[in-house]
C-alpha cells in the first residue's frame, strides 16, 4: 500500500478491480449480442447495444486509470478478468433478442450490487472521487437497465 494510503483503500483497489473486470467482461458480451441480434427489432437493439458497449469501453479506461492513481497496478487480460468479474460470459449459442435483453438486465443487476459495496468501501476509505465515478456508473446502469426493461416490455 503506498505510504499516502488513506483507511481501507485496499478494499476501494479491490472494488475497482472488480469494477473494471465486470465493465469489460459486459462490454465483451453487449458487443456480442450487437454482432448477433436479428429478429423484427433489430435495428433498435443494433442500434441500443453499440450505444452501450462504447460506453463501457469509455468506463473501462476510467476505471483502470482510478487504480493506477491509487497506486495500484490495473489488472488486464481475460484470465485476469474471469477470475475477478461477477458477470456471466455470453452464451456460446445464439440467442435470441429477448434473452439477450434479458441477460444483458442480470449482468447490470450483478455490477450494481458490486458497485454498491465499492460505494460502501470508498465511502469508508473518505475517497470521494472514487465515490463520484461509482455513483456516475451506478445512475448510468441502472439508466441502461431501464432502457433494457422497456425493450421487452409487455
Amino acid at each position: 500500500m503506498p505510504q499516502s494510503a488513506k483507511p481501507n483503500q485496499d478494499k476501494v483497489i479491490t472494488g475497482l478491480e472488480k469494477a473494471l473486470a465486470n465493465t469489460y467482461t459486459l462490454m465483451i458480451k453487449t458487443h456480442n449480442f450487437h454482432w448477433n441480434v436479428q429478429g423484427e427489432n433489430f435495428v433498435g437493439l443494433h442500434n441500443l447495444f453499440e450505444k452501450q458497449y462504447n460506453d463501457l469501453f469509455a468506463a473501462v479506461d476510467d476505471l483502470a486509470e482510478r487504480i493506477r492513481a491509487l497506486g495500484a497496478p490495473a489488472p488486464g487480460g481475460l484470465e485476469a478478468f474471469k477470475s475477478l468479474t461477477s458477470i456471466q460470459d455470453a452464451p456460446t449459442e445464439v440467442q435470441n433478442s429477448r434473452a439477450m435483453v434479458q441477460t444483458l438486465i442480470e449482468s447490470r443487476q450483478a455490477m450494481l450490487k458490486d458497485d454498491e459495496e465499492l460505494l460502501g468501501a470508498a465511502e469508508e476509505s473518505g475517497d470521494q472521487v472514487t465515490q463520484d465515478m461509482i455513483t456516475t456508473r451506478m445512475a448510468q446502469n441502472q439508466k441502461d437497465i431501464w432502457m433494457l426493461r422497456s425493450v421487452i416490455a409487455t
